[in-house]
């Protein structure tokens, strides 16, 4: 028998990720989060509309999405409860958030250069994704105590990068779910995938059909060529 339940949140599990963006000074700001998903080459992720990320996306219209793995896991918990935002806000200030305006350093990762956006990839997390920002769309308009506090970005990927040791037999356009163990948030709380529980009939069906025209628009993106000192 079920029961009636009012959870503050529904966090069911979804990946960790973890977006780098570029300050108004030119430095980088690094922020996790987990309410995330893809459809084809086009990644829905949200947002509260006072974080630093959502500024900075706002206004560059670009980021990167850096997927880490339960190996980088303590990385990611150092970054918790931080904010580039200064003064912080006073909804963060309530969790116990602090400003720290060197997140790469604090979580020891390394940024190097992206190909078409300004914002770094995270060298140690396996998968990196460069997106530009398509649209824009508020979440929560229908209540006026929530107007404004929630945004959701369509952001269209333009370059996929992919540590080789999660390929599928060293195929560079296919991720082997074996080999892949992303980091998952499920009500706050860190877990990964585990062993396949059944055959799945929707893995008949070759990936290549999947593909949209999103991937052909973005291959013929110039690239930029930033390089960062000792990089």
């Amino acid at each position: 028998m079920h029961i009636q339940s009012e959870p503050p949140i529904l966090y069911f599990g979804t990946p960790v990720v973890v977006i780098s963006t570029v300050n108004e000074d030119g430095s980088f700001n690094l922020a996790p989060m987990s309410s995330a998903f893809w459809l084809g080459w086009r990644c829905i992720i949200g947002l509260a509309a006072s974080s630093k990320t959502t500024q900075n996306i706002l206004r560059t219209r670009e980021c990167l999405l850096n997927l880490p793995s339960v190996d980088q896991v303590a990385a990611v918990n150092l970054l918790a409860k931080t904010t580039g935002s200064d003064p912080v806000p006073a909804g963060k200030q309530q969790k116990g958030y602090r400003h720290v305006k060197g997140k790469f350093e604090l979580a020891g990762f390394t940024p190097v250069p992206s190909l078409t956006v300004e914002a770094p990839r995270a060298n140690e997390c396996p998968v990196q994704l460069e997106a530009a920002l398509a649209a824009v769309h508020p979440i929560g308009e229908d209540e006026p105590a929530q107007q404004g506090k929630i945004i959701t970005f369509e952001l269209r990927i333009q370059r996929v990068h992919l540590h080789p040791s999660i390929l599928f037999n060293n195929d560079p356009n296919r991720i082997d779910p074996d080999k892949w163990k992303p980091l998952i948030m499920s009500f706050q709380q860190f877990y990964t995938l585990g062993e396949q529980v059944h055959a799945s009939t929707l893995a008949q069906i070759p990936e290549a059909l999947y593909k949209t025209a999103d991937m052909g628009i973005v291959r013929d993106l110039p690239n930029i060529n930033r390089i960062f000192p000792n990089s």
